[in-house]
């Protein structure tokens, strides 16, 4: 028995031994979410009440179609919601929106929309414009110098902060367009100096021409429908 000890007192030390290395190697149980973090549903869940529906149209400052953004550049969604956020852009229900949103939050949601627009195997744009303008929008369109911002086609802007522009609702995009001319109006227009310079040059009806044809061009933004819109 006095001999038999030291073998046993072996046997129970090898046996924690090798009980703690197993535990050791085992990999680490996944990890909760932060207190407090918010899922990516969470933080468009006021986006897609508008812009998740198909046809959706706003009434402020008239009736039109709200802008499609999925598929938008990343980083204009940002810098749109931060306009917002800012009083930049001047428009109650998206300010009210953005104010709710940290930077985080406005970087997620732009990553989200502009990943829900693409399509695998989807072929790009041409470099030009799928339908050419009548002479009248095409002064329009040199006046204004549109391709030097937003690309030959309108969906190639020369910095991701800008637009794609082509096949984006022309109702939107002239109330946008106009919205560069307004001062003074505390809940609508938006301040940017060069857009601002640009769309001065135009009356209203030159601005919906432009707007028409731009919006009539083949387009990589869409509208993403939740299944419970569709």
């Amino acid at each position: 028995m006095i001999h038999t000890l030291p073998k046993l007192f072996a046997l129970v030390v090898a046996s924690v031994t090798f009980c703690a290395s197993a535990q050791q190697a085992a990999p680490a149980a996944p990890q909760a979410p932060a207190a407090g973090a918010k899922s990516i549903e969470s933080k468009v869940a006021m986006c897609i009440g508008c812009h998740g529906i198909k046809g959706y149209r706003a009434s402020f400052p008239e009736v039109y179609q709200v802008p499609m953004i999925s598929g938008q550049n990343a980083k204009y969604i940002a810098s749109a919601l931060n306009a917002y956020k800012k009083g930049d852009r001047k428009h109650p229900t998206m300010r009210g929106v953005a104010t709710t949103l940290s930077e985080q939050d406005i970087n997620d949601i732009a990553a989200y929309y502009e990943a829900s627009g693409k399509k695998d195997g989807e072929h790009p744009l041409p470099d030009t414009q799928s339908r050419q303008p009548d002479a009248q929008v095409a002064a329009l369109l040199q006046k204004a110098a549109c391709v030097s911002c937003h690309g030959s086609n309108f969906s190639k802007p020369i910095d991701p902060s800008y637009p794609k522009i082509a096949g984006q609702h022309s109702d939107y995009l002239y109330v946008a367009l106009r919205s560069y001319k307004t001062e003074g109006n505390p809940n609508f227009g938006r301040n940017n100096g060069v857009m601002g310079a640009i769309a001065k040059q135009f009356s209203n009806a030159e601005l919906k021409a432009l707007a028409g044809y731009v919006g009539s061009l083949d387009s990589q933004l869409s509208v993403q429908p939740e299944s419970r819109f569709r």
